[in-house]
């Protein structure tokens, strides 16, 4: 039950900034008046260095290390690329 539990959470939390990714990548876009292709390949590259430090925080509370580490970022960052 406490496993379920904590992965509800960090899925919550997942879910809370990919929705801070968007609107934070978004409002820098407007910053720098990007329109367009430019704007179009400035929030591709934000969005997935967002969803790789996503990645990374969850792989750090999960306290993953070595092969494990390397096999969730790998599933991470594929599922992140997928949204």
């Amino acid at each position: 039950m406490k496993k379920i539990v904590i992965v509800a959470v960090l899925g919550m939390f997942a879910v809370d900034l990919t929705f801070a990714a968007d609107s934070s990548c978004d409002a820098k876009a407007v910053e720098k008046k990007l329109a367009g292709a430019a704007k179009n390949s400035f929030l591709k590259k934000c969005n997935k260095d967002l969803a790789l430090t996503a990645c990374g925080i969850q792989a750090t509370e999960k306290k993953l290390v070595g092969a494990a580490k390397n096999s969730f970022l790998k599933k991470c960052e594929k599922d992140a690329a997928v949204k």
